[in-house]
């Protein structure tokens, strides 16, 4: 069995996992037009390769689209939905609620607003500010970024064992800029040491990493 998981605006640029073979496909809905809300509500998304053995344990209700009797008019008509949700609510594959109904309700206008090109775009342009990012947080001495030799999207990891400071200690003194260090992995992530997760997307301005990056430098460059 073959899962992947995705951040759903990165397929406006890369391969979709259906074309690479995968099975089942997994991520979350909140970058498609939701704010983060401290946590919640999200939706889940999901989607699985044309297989009857894995569309019947697919959780929820599956609506499908059709034509009225005449054919002149498109509508939209429950599908597949499993009877547990109501006979034998313990052995449920999901509960649906309201609020991810009105979560997945935004994230399909805002995929309708920005169409195939427009996802395209948004893609490039993460890509674009991402690598930007990351050139310029690399000419700071001991700063390593990124870490892997691999493609970067929106995430990318900075780390900071060359310049004798932890990871905590230089977000503590960012945020003091008003800037946002990203996350702090090296509890979680041991192995790669004083290492931070940074983020960038469409919502950052040229001004806001050089900003981030003009802080990093005052903050190194300060005395233990």
């Amino acid at each position: 069995m073959f899962i992947v998981g995705v951040d759903p605006i990165s397929l406006g640029v890369l391969k979709p996992p259906g074309e690479y073979g995968a099975d089942i496909v997994v991520g979350e809905g909140q970058p498609l037009g939701n704010p983060m809300n401290y946590g919640g509500p999200l939706l889940g998304i999901f989607a699985c390769r044309d297989d009857m053995r894995l569309i019947r344990q697919l959780p929820g209700r599956t609506v499908g689209m059709t034509n009225t009797v005449d054919g002149k008019k498109r509508g939209f008509c429950m599908a597949l939905q499993t009877r547990e949700q109501h006979i034998r609510r313990e052995k449920a594959t999901s509960n649906i609620c309201s609020n991810e109904s009105l979560c997945a309700v935004a994230s399909a206008v805002y995929l309708a607003l920005l169409g195939p090109r427009g996802m395209r775009e948004l893609g490039e342009a993460i890509l674009c500010k991402a690598r930007y990012a990351m050139q310029l947080l690399a000419k700071i001495d001991g700063i390593t970024t990124p870490m892997f030799k691999s493609a970067h999207f929106k995430e990318f990891t900075v780390n900071f064992d060359q310049t004798g400071k932890t990871a905590r200690d230089v977000h503590e003194r960012l945020l003091q800029h008003q800037v946002h260090g990203g996350k702090n992995i090296a509890k979680e992530l041991p192995e790669l040491g004083e290492t931070a997760l940074y983020c960038v997307t469409e919502m950052h301005s040229k001004e806001d990493i050089d900003r981030l990056a003009w802080a990093l430098e005052a903050i190194l460059e300060e005395k233990s």
